[in-house]
């Protein structure tokens, strides 16, 4: 708006109508190169980033906050850039030059409040995962992630109040919590199961620091199980342990509480341990019929014929 003013403030004074004709000409000329050059001056500073809106830390462990950001012609600004290197705010998304809210700072490793910040991935890639290491519970609070290419070539701060930037994600919470939560526990048939059918559980435990993920142990487990464990990556980049137990149903197993428990291990003197459990119910024929004669006086005799079934049904 500014440029397109400047331009009638020149070109006004024209009075002749053959100027007054040019002069409009012109000034609709150079409104339409200024509207031009203002598209591609906003397109230019572009910028996204995606992450976590929230993670949870477990105190005496570390956290990894899975990054990743895009700027509109980041290549041509990597050739002009001398250095690239990340920041990371704490509380606040105002930049301060005192340097007074920064965890992190790349370019000159500096750290605050935490006894290791490492980058995990290459900024050329666009990859701004981070990992806090040693995480208490002060460190809970808002993250914002900033991003310098210098000298003086762009410096985007990511966060949810920048007008230009259309991604709503651009911060992370930290949850910090001195025990984890439950791992969860699923049945792949939630009701009954049938004797001689397949039994799938899938136990996941979330593993905030993959460095350190939880290990999984089941109990009750059946002898012919078969049990496989593997770290995988959830929608959002963050992880979690996802062990798997196969087995065959029998009738034995009717009513058997199994349990996945997982242990995280931590830079305290002890692991946390949790678990989930679930409670197996199979359908099954009548099994183990017996037959019991209760002798009595005189001529009569009590026969009771009994055996193990789902859904119950006991004969007398």
């Amino acid at each position: 708006m500014v440029f397109w003013t400047l331009l009638w403030i020149i070109f006004s004074p024209m009075s002749s109508p053959l100027r007054t004709s040019m002069a409009g000409n012109q000034i609709t000329s150079f409104i339409f190169i200024s509207f031009v050059l203002g598209q591609a001056l906003s397109a230019d500073y572009i910028y996204s980033a995606v992450m976590p809106q929230t993670v949870t830390a477990l105190t005496g462990s570390c956290v990894q906050i899975p990054c990743t950001f895009n700027i509109s012609n980041f290549e041509d600004k990597r050739e002009m850039a001398e250095s690239i290197y990340v920041i990371w705010l704490k509380n606040q998304s105002h930049y301060d030059s005192t340097e007074s809210f920064i965890a992190f700072n790349s370019s000159e490793n500096i750290i605050r409040g935490f006894s290791d910040i490492k980058m995990t991935r290459d900024l050329n890639e666009r990859n701004c995962t981070t990992v806090f290491y040693n995480i208490t519970m002060n460190h809970s609070d808002r993250y914002y992630f900033r991003l310098e290419m210098e000298p003086d070539v762009f410096r985007p701060t990511f966060n949810p109040n920048t007008a230009n930037s259309s991604d709503s994600s651009k911060t992370v919470k930290i949850i910090v919590r001195d025990s984890p939560q439950p791992p969860e526990l699923k049945l792949s048939k939630p009701q009954y199961v049938m004797e001689e059918s397949t039994v799938n559980l899938s136990c996941s435990a979330e593993a905030p620091c993959p460095t350190q993920p939880p290990t999984i142990s089941w109990s009750n487990q059946h002898e012919s199980a078969r049990i496989t464990t593997q770290l995988q990556e959830k929608p959002d980049k963050t992880q979690s342990v996802f062990s798997y137990m196969t087995f065959k149903a029998s009738y034995k197993d009717h009513r058997k509480n199994i349990s996945c428990t997982a242990t995280y291990p931590r830079n305290t003197p002890n692991d946390s341990t949790v678990e989930g459990n679930v409670t197996l119910q199979v359908l099954f024929p009548p099994k183990e019929t017996h037959i019991i004669i209760t002798p009595s006086v005189g001529t009569n005799v009590t026969l009771t014929c009994k055996s193990k079934a789902s859904p119950s049904n006991d004969m007398n």
